[in-house]
């Protein structure tokens, strides 16, 4: 397992939401698909929206980019 992994797991574990934020973007930014990037983009998005955090509109509009909304 790698080290990003091992973070997410740990932050999901502590039910750490802006730490998931920030893992789920570089999650995205490490993944070789643009499915995979749009798997964890999702996920940072849903918790970015959960909190009202800063990135919200920012993850949504790259959604809206990459066509991962109608």
């Amino acid at each position: 397992m790698n080290t990003l992994d091992a973070q997410l797991l740990k932050a999901h574990e502590d039910d750490d939401r802006p730490a998931l934020v920030a893992l789920y973007q570089e999650a995205a930014k490490t993944s070789n698909t643009d499915d995979a990037a749009g798997f964890y983009l999702t996920h940072a998005y849903i918790f970015a929206l959960e909190l009202g955090h800063a990135d919200a509109p920012l993850l949504h509009a790259t959604l809206k980019e990459m066509g991962r909304e109608a």
